[in-house]
């Protein structure tokens, strides 16, 4: 394999530049269009995606597809009032009359030009997804014989296991940011992902199980000590165990949450809550209760958007800031 691919920070601005000329004086003249005397702030958002996916079912490929996206919205704020228009074409033109639609819609005064954008990243040293193989450069014939082989293998768990469907998809997706405060930001977000779902049938019973993984990934790290072969084992398993399954109990009752999919539900009950803007506006349940107790001492939740590889990673958010670990509840103490 090659060496590492270049930094994260500087692959996307020189493939924006190469492919749409998205130079330093586009970018100030779109920006120029959406700054006026009461406009703030404005910055511009460009993204190519290159999408694959490939899914095998009964043995038989039943969908393969190959799929690439573009695009670039603009943002202009003034006081509390937000500005926005998007076009699919990223051109000088389609990007200066986003931004006078933006500006319009913000604040309908005049015009003055955006100040010098610095042809550097913003990324704080984050570098979370170094890869020396993008994995929608992985061969289609590779990725096809993972899946027959995980279909093999899960039918041979256990002779129940009726039907396979087992899918691997994989992105790259290159994003630049750019603000009228005089910075450039880029990101490159590889994805890969293995999903398997095995179907077991036992005396007119039918019940599923499924399991898979992936992450800011090689394709080569599916392969790594036959990790395809434990999904395809865990999914089967879980099949053949729904086949026994007992129905819950009804009532009341404590629940522990394990890790993983239970995110999604603390996402919902406090992470909108603890969004900037609600608390600004004085619409949370969290607005004005930094420092006191909020929850159970034996709770601390904690933000974090460092952890190298991982499909929540990402070395920028999507306004440019670099992303960082925010304890969020301490022991049940709000932090922020």
């Amino acid at each position: 394999m090659s060496d590492a691919l270049t930094p994260q920070s500087q692959q996307p601005v020189t493939f924006f530049d190469e492919r749409f000329g998205l130079d330093r004086s586009m970018l100030e003249r779109a920006l120029g269009r959406a700054l006026g005397g009461a406009v703030d702030y404005a910055d511009l958002y460009a993204e190519y995606r290159v999408n694959e996916s490939l899914s095998l079912e009964e043995g038989i490929v039943k969908q393969a597809s190959h799929a690439v996206s573009q695009g670039a919205g603009l943002r202009a704020l003034s006081g509390d009032k937000t500005g926005y228009a998007y076009t699919d074409e990223i051109s000088l033109d389609r990007l200066t009359f986003a931004a006078r639609q933006a500006k319009a819609i913000a604040q309908p005064q005049g015009e003055m030009p955006a100040g010098g954008l610095m042809r550097k990243g913003h990324n704080g040293g984050h570098d979370l997804y170094a890869l020396r193989q993008l994995p929608t450069e992985a061969k289609l014939d590779g990725k096809l014989e993972l899946l027959r082989k995980i279909d093999e293998i899960a039918r041979a768990y256990d002779p129940r296991i009726t039907n396979v469907i087992t899918s691997i998809s994989s992105e790259d997706k290159l994003v630049v940011v750019a603000s009228s405060d005089g910075w450039v930001a880029g990101d490159r977000r590889p994805l890969v992902r293995l999903n398997v779902t095995c179907i077991a049938e036992e005396k007119g019973q039918r019940q599923m199980g499924s399991y898979g993984g992936g992450g800011r990934l090689e394709f080569g790290w599916l392969l790594e000590e036959e990790r395809f072969a434990r999904f395809a084992r865990e999914a089967a398993r879980q099949a053949i165990l729904n086949l026994s399954a007992k129905d819950a109990p009804a009532g009341t009752m404590t629940v522990v949450l394990g890790p993983g999919w239970p995110g999604i539900l603390l996402h919902e009950a406090i992470g909108h809550g603890l969004e900037a803007d609600f608390n600004r506006k004085g619409v949370s349940a969290f607005t004005g209760k930094i420092g006191q107790r909020v929850a159970s001492e034996l709770c601390t939740i904690v933000d974090d958007g460092t952890i190298a590889n991982r499909r929540g990673s990402l070395n920028i958010d999507d306004e440019g800031t670099p992303t960082s670990r925010t304890v969020l509840i301490e022991r049940g103490i709000l932090n922020g």
